[in-house]
């Protein structure tokens, strides 16, 4: 990551959960110059059905720490490189 998305990253932690939740939701939606038609009722039925496996125990859940400390790590890995 660039130092100038670092700073960016910074100062954006630094606003409110809902601030940040929209600013992720709009950057998320930058990276999507054009969506094929019926995307939204791809994804309703995609989240339909990992709901289901969720409610089954069908999958095993991994706590959101644990994800977050291993990609840290991954990412201070490739950085060293």
């Amino acid at each position: 990551m660039t130092r100038a998305a670092e700073q960016i990253l910074r100062e954006a932690l630094e606003l409110d959960e809902s601030d940040r939740a929209t600013l992720a939701g709009l950057l998320i939606e930058s990276l999507d110059d054009e969506q094929e038609e019926g995307w939204a009722e791809a994804w309703a039925a995609e989240i339909q059905r990992r709901a289901g496996q969720l409610d089954s125990v069908e999958v095993n859940t991994i706590p959101w720490e644990d994800v977050r400390a291993r990609l840290l790590e991954k990412q201070r890995g490739a950085s060293e490189i």
